[in-house]
């Protein structure tokens, strides 16, 4: 049996009606915001029960917009994790702050509370905690750390479309959550494209300028901003899936647990440990061991596709300018394997990837 690990088109529910979207706004020559723009901010807020949402071009906008929009000190110190893409760490650098390296925790490789702790200081100004692999993160937590401080939380959700934390959707919980609609994405568009929320009318005015060279109307500027806006097909497309992305969330799941069924005790494997309270919507299932490449390999023999997210971490790129270790996620990116989960997998095939996995072991 062979099994890729994912197939976009594959990933199409609605196909014809999609098609016959694009022709439409196609015909009507309706590509730059519009009703269909406006539509989506509204279907997508209402989802996730913010009070706003500024469509954007992509998620790295999204989280370059949003800290930008804080209005944070100059020069001052944003947290991100080390195990996160890059745009995370992009977006402080690239509006001046400086990036300081949070270690992960290894239950699902969100940031660690403790080091978090350790890190902040009387220059930081931000955190951005990432709600990574779909699964969310504990901002609760770190709203009761920085409690009295003046620090800003911006939460990275570019895989976590419909995750939970309690009963609040990841995104809604910090002073303003992002995402990204990579066609990749448990939720993605046929391109690039991303969104901010926020229950803060001066961040949501603001960002809305930001994405449109500083005005809301033509020539009402204001300040220097950027182009950052959402196409009225991209805004199409997510408005159709959208409305059946209930379903995607339930397959990922019920193929999780199959992962869970079959690869728990095996010595020399780690997988996630979730909080039950927390909706995860498994933007990947990602699994640890020292035999990572031995595994790969073994499982490429057998016709079975992974992935690396992320063979590095942030605090390892050069550029960076980083120069404390981090102890736990140190080597992690020569330890951790994605494995296929998406909703056009079928329950046989996950099955067999479990199988393929305790065959390894046992014979290892």
């Amino acid at each position: 049996m062979k099994v890729k690990f994912t197939n976009l088109y594959k990933l199409i529910e609605n196909k014809n009606r999609i098609f016959k979207k694009i022709n439409f706004l196609i015909k009507k020559s309706n590509f730059v915001g519009g009703k269909e723009v406006k539509n989506f901010e509204l279907n997508f807020k209402k989802y996730l029960n913010a009070k706003y949402c500024v469509s954007l071009a992509n998620g790295t906008d999204a989280l370059e917009i949003a800290v930008k929009s804080l209005g944070l000190k100059k020069k001052s110190e944003i947290i991100v994790p080390a195990n996160s893409w890059i745009s995370t760490a992009e977006a402080v650098v690239n509006n001046g702050f400086k990036v300081i390296f949070c270690d992960v925790n290894l239950d699902d490789y969100s940031i660690c509370m403790s080091d978090l702790k350790k890190k902040i200081n009387k220059n930081t100004s931000a955190i951005i905690p990432v709600h990574l692999y779909g699964i969310a993160t504990n901002v609760n937590e770190i709203k009761k750390i920085i409690a009295n401080k003046n620090i800003k939380i911006i939460e990275d959700c570019a895989q976590a479309h419909g995750a939970k934390l309690g009963k609040k959707y990841a995104g809604t919980i910090g002073n303003v959550g992002t995402f990204s609609f990579f066609p990749g994405k448990n939720l993605g568009a046929f391109g690039d494209a991303g969104a901010l929320v926020t229950n803060s009318r001066e961040i949501y005015q603001k960002s809305l300028r930001l994405r449109n060279h500083g005005a809301l109307t033509k020539y009402d500027h204001l300040f220097s901003g950027r182009n950052s806006r959402l196409d009225s097909i991209q805004a199409g497309i997510l408005n159709i899936k959208l409305n059946t992305y209930y379903k995607v969330i339930k397959k990922r799941q019920k193929l999780s647990e199959i992962y869970f069924k079959n690869l728990k005790n095996i010595k020399d494997l780690e997988l996630f440990k979730l909080n039950d309270n927390n909706r995860t919507v498994y933007h990947q299932f990602v699994i640890r061991t020292s035999k990572r490449d031995k595994l790969r390999k073994f499982l490429k023999k057998n016709k079975i596709e992974t992935m690396i997210h992320y063979p590095y971490m942030l605090n390892e790129l050069e550029f960076f300018n980083n120069t404390r270790q981090l102890k736990k996620s140190k080597n992690l990116g020569n330890k951790i394997l994605s494995l296929p989960i998406s909703e056009e997998h079928s329950k046989k095939e996950i099955t067999f990837v479990a199988y393929k996995i305790k065959e390894f072991f046992f014979n290892s």
